[in-house]
């Protein structure tokens, strides 16, 4: 499209204006020299990850972190401490009774036995003791990840360890002898001392 403008002496002058295709073309430069400026990449969507396996809570004492699963693993929920107590037994007793409905509708679920089972859990310095009602070869691997990495989640375990640094000693249900040492490692999963500690 053309227009006339005149110069001084009265001729006329005539000035491009862009059509359709030139103020989109122009449009889409602006927005790509916008986007360059600003440091925003043209890369498309980028996987997240594995599940965030979090620090320990730091709300206070009123608060549990009890580990469940999806299909992609392990995955943490922070539940209220029932009557403002929390500690490893309170964990071990929340992750026992299971997803809530709300988390069985977000696709939570648990490998841990369901029952009238009794877990024990008694904190000590940087470590909680796990007596469990069942040999640990009984459970599904799944299940002892469960029971490992919430049990060194937990609040009140005395030295302000992370749950990473917490040592959890397994005692078996019907074995003697000494415990077994574990730690919950950055995925979410029971890890022999040794290993968790690059040894053996």
């Amino acid at each position: 499209m053309r227009s006339e403008r005149t110069l001084g002496d009265g001729r006329p002058r005539a000035r491009y204006r862009p059509g359709p295709r030139g103020r989109a073309a122009a449009g889409l430069l602006l927005a790509a020299a916008l986007l360059t400026g600003c440091g925003v990449g043209d890369t498309g969507p980028l996987a997240a990850g594995a599940p965030a396996k979090g620090r320990r809570t730091t709300d206070g004492e009123g608060r549990l972190r009890v580990y469940f699963l999806t299909r992609h693993g392990s995955w943490p929920v922070t539940r209220p401490a029932p009557k403002g107590t929390a500690g490893p037994q309170a964990a071990l007793d929340a992750l026992l009774d299971g997803p809530t409905r709300a988390e069985r509708g977000r696709g939570l679920r648990t490998a841990v036995p369901r029952g009238a089972h009794v877990v024990r859990a008694r904190a000590s310095a940087g470590t909680v003791d796990l007596n469990l009602p069942w040999v640990v070869a009984e459970l599904d691997r799944a299940a002892v990840n469960q029971l490992v990495c919430t049990a060194a989640a937990a609040p009140g375990v005395p030295g302000g360890r992370e749950p990473a640094d917490v040592t959890v000693r397994v005692h078996e249900s019907g074995i003697s002898g000494e415990a077994w040492s574990v730690r919950c490692d950055e995925n979410g999963a029971a890890a022999p001392v040794e290993t968790a500690d690059g040894a053996g």
